[in-house]
């Protein structure tokens, strides 16, 4: 069986890793982050992900599985790194470039080489390849040099890196190949081979296809509180068209892919890539919009009390790279008016620069509950804590997620459903 070295032990990193232990694979996890790879020895992991946990014990006390912080000798590199954007929102490959240059010392004729890393179009081609040529591979020749995107949904992860069909791209096809034939060892679905740019630019547009569509309902959501209408109701009935699926509108978007793999297109084409560069405008205008309507809410008092509860960009994980619920905590924490609480039954203390405090403690005579994530949890809040809690009953679902309704002592308002409160702004429309 082959021995894998996977660079970067993170939310992809290391579910992969332990992916590959439990099917028999030798594997060696790889972290700058001396907790990471102290707790991995110990059986034991800092992040939340279903199922994750009992996985990487059972494979640590078989000896599949090992962290180091240094690479070692393996038949297959994986390298997992991030991929952020820089302050201009351009690509940040400096990672995956170090990863790369990391194994150089270990990496010997044969090896695969493949890169799970979400990477601009070209990358493989112009950053990755030259690197290993210039270290004396040939990188055509030498090394099977291939791109295989993750494309995994939190919470579903184990799950899906077996399942989902995985696109490997390969700088030759004979390095796909022998890339592929590395997953075809774990993964029941399809395994499909191609160019590394296609590969690239595959990952990258199905995120950018979910941010486009997620920007539209967004921009609904604006028109409808300007026009007074329930964007909600009318994303009902127009889904009720057999070929429409409108998505519902947010506070924004968030995480590891959609906030960030539409900039890489953007950057490699701008003068093409309009719709897509509007649709990241869009959506990264929802934080404020949401602002706007906590400012609305709460103008009639003095010092309004407010519980902002959720932080993470979706519901139920504890990720919360890229989350507006973090932008939206932040401007308004900045705001000496406020009074505010922060809670999020999925988020750690170390992972944020504000104290959290217990549910019942964020509600306790709070003026305003602003839902910022659909957690389950939030999902079925009790209308009674509210009522017996809260100092004016008033909440603000900006994930349409919580089972809540209007009543005569309790107040909600939805984030396509904001009618009652934008009356009062409401122009004609030839105005």
């Amino acid at each position: 069986m082959q021995k894998i070295c996977v660079i970067g032990l993170g939310y992809i990193g290391l579910p992969t890793a332990a992916v590959f232990a439990r099917a028999g694979f030798s594997v060696v996890g790889v972290d700058v982050n001396e907790r990471v790879v102290e707790r991995l020895n110990q059986g034991e992991i800092i992040i939340e992900e279903v199922g994750l946990p009992e996985v990487v014990k059972e494979v640590v006390a078989k000896g599949k599985l090992h962290a180091s912080s240094t690479p070692e000798e393996a038949d297959v590199f994986i390298i997992s790194v991030p991929t952020p954007i820089h302050a201009d929102c351009t690509a940040n490959v400096d990672y995956v470039a170090s990863a790369i240059e990391s194994i150089l010392p270990y990496l010997k004729k044969g090896n695969v080489v493949i890169v799970e890393s979400t990477i601009p179009p070209r990358t493989i081609d112009d950053v990755v390849a030259p690197i290993i040529e210039k270290a004396g591979f040939n990188p055509k020749e030498d090394v099977a040099l291939a791109h295989c995107p993750e494309r995994v949904l939190p919470g579903r992860i184990l799950i899906e890196l077996v399942e989902n069909t995985r696109i490997v791209g390969g700088l030759t096809p004979q390095a796909a190949s022998k890339a592929a034939d590395v997953y075809r060892q774990i993964v029941t679905g399809d395994v499909i081979e191609t160019e590394a740019a296609t590969a690239e630019m595959s990952k990258l547009m199905e995120n950018t296809f979910r941010d486009v569509n997620i920007a539209l309902a967004n921009e609904l959501a604006k028109i409808s509180a300007r026009l007074g209408i329930d964007a909600h109701k009318v994303i009902e009935l127009a889904n009720k068209h057999p070929r429409v699926n409108i998505h519902h509108p947010g506070p924004g978007v968030g995480g590891h892919c959609l906030a960030v793999d539409p900039y890489f297109i953007v950057e490699k084409a701008p003068e093409e890539a309009l719709m897509i560069q509007l649709s990241r405008d869009i959506n990264n205008s929802m934080p404020d919009f949401v602002i706007e309507q906590i400012i609305k809410l709460t103008a009639e008092l003095k010092e309004p009390k407010i519980a902002l509860c959720g932080l993470t960009y979706k519901g139920n994980i504890d990720d919360v790279r890229e989350s507006p619920a973090l932008e939206i905590v932040e401007k308004v924490l900045a705001n000496p008016r406020y009074d505010v609480r922060i809670h999020d039954p999925h988020v750690r203390d170390d992972q944020v620069p504000f104290p959290l405090v217990s549910f019942e403690e964020a509600v306790s005579k709070a003026n305003l509950v602003v839902i910022l994530t659909d957690h389950n949890e939030f999902k079925t809040i009790d209308k009674h804590v509210l009522l017996d809690q809260m100092e004016t009953p008033v909440v603000f679902d900006t994930k349409n997620c919580t089972n809540l309704e209007q009543e005569e002592e309790l107040t909600v308002y939805r984030i396509g459903d904001l009618t009652s409160l934008q009356a009062i702004a409401v122009k004609p429309i030839n105005s």
